[in-house]
């Protein structure tokens, strides 16, 4: 198959050099310093350094060039930037399905990727999520990996996950792909969270807590928007919350821990030079959780912190002053 990986951050990287030893695979990156790189120093030195690229891999600077005759698109665009690659896509005319790596709910419209890729494309676009438990740095390294690959359309789920599916590489097919979203989507906050949690020294056990009332929280928006309880179970759900507030590797883990040290989030974000997508979600799964009356305590302690100036101690201590409850999801 003829794949075309659009964005070559870490994770449009890695995946577009895992999927070179079976695929046809073209690498397309918008800065003209990361073409450069990739094609005389096959590495992608900006945003995933000390990898070779397969020789086989193709890059590409031109848009048009890079989709010309390929089958699949991936596109690993940061949620921020999918729905101008979209329209770039469009106006390019293209019409191969495309599936999307990013996660979390847009700015300011709260819409999860799949209605930005229907307003864009059209409802009845083939077209998936991929997601679950997977730093590209891992997948760089060919260590193994299982993620899901979800759309409406189970069959088209099944058979791109087949043609994606790697020994190191495992992709499931789910059809749950609000589910799938929610899960990608709301574990991003859920590990600022658990950076907090352990840069304030509360060990493990307030951590192993968080992480459980974490998945609560993701389950019951999950459920509110039409997904199914047993997603949240699995890879893009459990899967995806454990990893991230707990691998030393995610991004927005590191922005919790450095939040906790009282370093300023436009710091944090300068010496990240990475997108933490739980930033931008954390507003706007707290904005749709107030509308939908959706108690999700710990989605509103990280939202005050990052947006409303509270300090993380302080928000920690509120929580630990709610009053208890029965433990039910």
């Amino acid at each position: 198959m003829k794949i075309t990986v659009v964005s070559a951050g870490a994770w449009g990287t890695a995946l577009a050099a895992a999927f070179c030893g079976r695929h046809q695979v073209t690498l397309w990156a918008r800065e003209a310093d990361v073409v450069g790189d990739m094609r005389d120093l096959r590495e992608n030195r900006r945003f995933l350094p000390g990898h070779r690229l397969p020789d086989a891999l193709a890059i590409e600077g031109d848009l048009a060039a890079a989709v010309r005759g390929a089958e699949l698109l991936l596109v690993a665009a940061p949620l921020a930037g999918l729905r101008s690659t979209l329209l770039a896509l469009r106006q390019l005319g293209s019409t191969v399905p495309l599936v999307w790596v990013c996660k979390g709910l847009e700015g300011s419209s709260g819409k999860l990727p799949h209605r930005v890729v229907a307003e864009e494309m059209g409802e009845d676009f083939p077209c998936a999520a991929l997601s679950g438990p997977s730093f590209a740095e891992e997948v760089a390294q060919g260590l193994p990996t299982a993620v899901t690959l979800a759309s409406r359309d189970i069959e088209f789920a099944r058979r791109i996950a087949r043609e994606l599916h790697l020994p190191r590489l495992r992709v499931y097919a789910s059809d749950d792909l609000v589910g799938v979203e929610v899960g990608g989507a709301v574990k991003n906050v859920m590990a600022i969270a658990a950076g907090i949690c352990d840069g304030l020294g509360f060990g493990h056990n307030a951590r192993a807590a968080l992480i459980t009332r974490g998945l609560a929280e993701i389950a019951r928006f999950g459920l509110a928007l039409g997904g199914r309880q047993q997603t949240f179970m699995g890879l893009a759900g459990m899967g995806d919350l454990m990893l991230t507030c707990t691998g030393d590797l995610s991004r927005n883990r590191r922005v919790g821990l450095a939040l906790a040290q009282g370093h300023t989030l436009e710091q944090i974000l300068a010496d990240l030079g990475h997108v933490a997508e739980g930033v931008g979600t954390a507003r706007e799964v707290a904005r749709r959780a107030r509308e939908l009356g959706i108690d999700m305590p710990i989605t509103q302690a990280v939202d005050a912190i990052l947006h409303h100036g509270v300090a993380a101690a302080t928000a920690v201590e509120q929580l630990l002053q709610r009053d208890p409850k029965d433990e039910v999801l």
